[in-house]
Parts: C-alpha cells; structure tokens; sequence
C-alpha cells in the first residue's frame, strides 16, 4: 500500500512538472518531503527555496534577469525555479555552459583572433575545452546525480604516463615513467631521511621510540633495503613484464640521488596530493557540458534566451533594467533583482550605475591566461606502445601536459588534449593560428613521446579563454588572498553584498576558483540571500 501512495505521489509530481515546470515540481515536492536532500558542503547547509516559503509572506509574483547561462547563472535559475520565482536568464553564447564547454564534430567557434574553426572529430569522440574533472567533494557531483546526468570515472593520475624536463639538469630532457620518478624521489628521500635519524640528528625532537617508529615508516615508504639504502624495486616498473614459469621480468635500475635531486624529477609528485586534486575523479559521460544541458532541460525554453548581449545593467526604483541585444533587436527586461554572473572583467563595459568601488573591486579580479589543443588520432598508440590508459604526461615546456583519454579504451581511435596550460605557457599560445598551435604542440609532444606522436592524425581543435568573446579569462586570480585559509581582501568581501537589487556570482566569489563547485556555492548563497530578503519583504 505504501508503494502505491509513493508511485501516486511521483506521478502526481511528473505531471506538475509536465504543465508547469521545475519551480512547480520542485515546490510541491518540497512541501510532500520528496524533493533531494540538500548536500552538506562542510559549511552551512544549503536548503533551496521553497514556494511555502513565501506564503502569507512576501505577496505577489518575484522576479529575478540572470546574466549569463553558465555554471553560476543555470544554477542560480533553476534553484529560484524551485521556489516559483520568474526567471528570465540572458546568455550571450547559442549554448548553456559558459567556460565549461565540450568539443565535438560540428562545434564551431570564431575566437577574438578572427580565425574560425569547425570541429571534425569523429562520432562519438570529443574532449572538454572547459571543466574536464571533479573531484569526490564537490557539489557538482550532487547536481548530476539530481539532473540524471551519467557519470564517468577520471584517472587524473597514470603511473605510466611520463614526466620530461627540459633544462641544463641532470637527466634532462629524458622520459621517465611517472611511477619510476616518484619511486625514486620518495627512496631518496627515505634514505637520506633515515641516516639523519640513525645519526642522531634528529634527537633533540624524536625519542628513541619515536625514532624506531620513524625508520619503521622510512623503510616501508621508500622502499629501502635491510641496511637503509634504496636501492630500487618494482615499484620502478619492469623493462618487460614478468610472466609464466621462470619469466621474472627484468628490473629497471634507479638513477643516481644526485641525478633525481639536481634533475627534480618529481617535482609533480606532490600534484596528487591536493585536496582537490585526488588520483581517482569523475566526469560526466559524453562530455562536461552535459550538465548543463540538463539544466537548460529542466529550465525549459521559456526561461533562456540565448544570443542575448547584455550591454546595460541599471538598478531602478524597485527593480532592475536590463538592455540586451539579440538577433539585432534591441531589447529590455525589467526584474526585481538581476543576479549578474558575467565575468568580472567585462562587467565594467557595460553600461550601468554602479558605484566605482564595486568597478574597482571587480577589477582586481584580473583575468588568467588558459587553454587546450585536442588531436584525434586514428590509432591509439598511448595504449599499443606505452600502455597508457588515461592520465597526464607533464613538462616544463609550454605545452604543460598531455592528458589522454578516459573513454573508448581499446578502440580504434581517441581525442588526446595535446596541451593543457595556463599562464605564460598558454600565453605562447594564444596569438598563435591553429595551424601554428598544432606544430607547437606536436615539436613538443614528440620530444616526450617520439616521432609516433605527430602520426595517425585525422584531425584537430584548439581554443583559449582568453581569446573566446564573453569570456576572455579562464578564471579570477585576486590580487591577494581572497575567501582561503580564512582570509579575504576588501574587494572580494564588497563583492559578496548586493549593490541594491544587483548580486554577483561565480566562482571567482568562492573558495574553489576555476572550479564548477565553486560557481554552484557562490550562487548557491546568493539565491539563499535573495529568497530570505524577499521573504522578509512582506
């Protein structure tokens, strides 16, 4: 019987759904107590508005112009959906996504350099221009799980990926298995780390019990010998695998201390040790956008109007004005409050009444410099040759690293990110054509990988944040602390108040900058601070 009411219960909701959309759904199955549970993030727990809220309450309908459809803006729409507010989100782009976006047969893009691209990958293969991984933590996690996204595991780690160093330094410009670099930094590390104890050096902190459970830990970590030295071991890898019978494999033979110190070979070790940073994340299947074309679903197509340029914001008596261009018509909307979610570094070209300080604060969020190259190539010779399935190769020269597919193991072909930089590296970039990018990306690919790397190329795709319109930064970088280890900068914390009937979000408001999380917190707060005030309005 009980299985009765449930099944009426949520046919009841699809139906809501159906005739009225998500903020309907949402608030009826709020107030029967079968809507999600709201995640706890480690801080205050988020709990999305409700339409009960406002009853016998603020009177009336709310509305709410969000500008701009990526991250920040559909997460933002979709939770005041929920709550019944009018939601009109204005998005520049012909698509939902914003920064995070993924590249496939047919996506074509025009960057600020003029020059256009038009995708050709193969059916089915694609790689991720924006996001590509979220770690176990993240809330975004949480969205896909309630929008039926399908997610995927991401190795963001492979042992058998490789690490090359250009320079003067010992074993320079020379590949080494990510397994052998970190197996020899960690067993040098050990010894040295060990004698030092043995020596004494140590005694005016450790106890000889402590000294004893110390060397336990050393010899085990690094992998040492009965008499303290490393010396190598499988964890190096094999020349060839063992096998059957007498086949014991051969071993590999550990580079000199010298060399793995002076060489810093394992200055990527470290890299698996960010919080945010685990060996084993998640991606959703067929690409990162697929998120928020599952928002967009759930909006419904009264709710974005894409090819929407904004190019005023004002506050107004009781409200704010938005006027926006789109399919060459001058157009306006007027809203209650405007949730702005543009980049900080094109807010200031708007037309607007902000007060110069808040320009000032947004203009100390200065755009970063990043960007990926993807190649298609028909044979998948990082899994034949190298037995790499997923994870990163990494570099000192401008490509960065080369991160390999997560997807189509053992198949005929894949898409392999051929440089994944941000900085100066990816400012080598950015003025370059894609025919120059290319040839940049393979001289410095084939110098890791050989001369296989620049063959069996069917085609290829390459983008940077700085130089894609409505975009032109791949993040904030805050001049200071902003919102870590407790500490914020005056023009971050301006930021995080309303200017009137204005609120800005994104994750350059958060404590996961660059990361999608970080835009659903940011705006997470500021729907749980507009669904107070207005409820408090009455």
């Amino acid at each position: 019987m009980e299985t009765d009411v449930e099944v009426t219960r949520r046919s009841f909701m699809r139906g809501l759904g159906i005739t009225g959309g998500a903020g309907i759904a949402y608030g009826a199955m709020s107030t029967l107590g079968l809507a999600p549970a709201a995640a706890d993030t480690g801080g205050r727990t988020f709990r999305p508005p409700r339409r009960s809220d406002l009853l016998g309450a603020a009177q009336g309908d709310h509305s709410v112009v969000i500008l701009g459809g990526g991250p920040a803006g559909l997460c933002a729409a979709y939770e005041l959906r929920k709550a019944g507010y009018t939601v009109t989100l204005l998005e520049a782009r012909s698509r939902p996504g914003g920064r995070v976006w993924s590249v496939r047969g047919g996506t074509e893009e025009t960057d600020l350099n003029g020059e256009t691209q038009t995708c050709t990958f193969s059916d089915g293969h694609y790689y991720n221009l924006g996001a590509t991984r979220i770690p176990q933590g993240h809330i975004t996690l949480d969205y896909c799980r309630e929008l039926g996204v399908e997610i995927q595991a991401f190795g963001n780690q492979n042992a058998n990926t490789v690490v090359n160093y250009r320079g003067d330094q010992p074993l320079a410009d020379t590949s080494i298995t990510y397994r052998a670099a970190k197996a020899d930094t960690y067993g040098y590390i050990s010894e040295l780390l060990k004698k030092a104890t043995d020596r004494g050096a140590l005694d005016d902190v450790l106890t000889q019990d402590d000294k004893d459970a110390l060397s336990e830990f050393l010899v085990d970590f690094g992998d040492l010998s009965s008499d303290g030295r490393y010396v190598g071991s499988s964890r190096r890898g094999y020349e060839s695998e063992p096998g059957a019978g007498l086949n014991f494999g051969g071993d590999t033979t550990p580079y000199s201390m010298h060399d793995v110190i002076r060489g810093g070979i394992g200055r990527n070790v470290s890299f698996e040790f960010g919080y945010d940073q685990a060996m084993l994340m998640f991606t959703p299947v067929g690409g990162m956008d697929r998120i928020y074309h599952a928002f967009a679903d759930e909006l419904g197509g009264d709710v974005i109007e894409y090819g929407a340029e904004v190019r005023s914001m004002k506050n107004v008596p009781d409200g704010v004005t938005v006027e926006y261009v789109r399919g060459g018509e001058q157009r306006s909307v007027t809203a209650d409050y405007c949730i702005c979610t543009i980049p900080p570094n094109l807010v200031p070209r708007l037309a607007h009444n902000l007060p110069g300080e808040v320009i000032a604060a947004l203009g100390a969020a200065r755009p970063s410099s990043s960007g990926k190259l993807g190649i298609e190539y028909s044979r998948r010779w990082w899994e034949e040759d190298e037995r790499i399935f997923g994870g990163a190769s990494h570099t000192n020269r401008d490509i960065s690293q080369i991160m390999f597919p997560y997807d189509h193991f053992g198949g005929d072909r894949g898409v392999v990110v051929a440089y994944y930089s941000s900085g100066g590296s990816q400012r080598a970039f950015e003025s370059l054509t894609h025919k120059q990018r290319l040839a940049k990306a393979l001289a410095e690919g084939s110098e890791i990988h050989g001369e296989k790397y620049t063959r069996d190329i069917a085609s290829s795709f390459s983008g940077s944040w700085r130089r894609t319109k409505y975009s032109e930064s791949a993040w904030a970088s805050w001049k200071g602390a902003a919102g870590h280890g407790g500490e914020a900068i005056p023009e971050y914390e301006l930021l995080l108040d309303p200017v009137d009937r204005i609120y800005f979000a994104g994750d350059h408001l958060s404590n996961a900058i660059a990361w999608q999380h970080g835009a659903f917190t940011s705006a997470r707060d500021v729907v749980t601070a507009l669904h107070e005030r207005v409820a408090a309005s009455a």
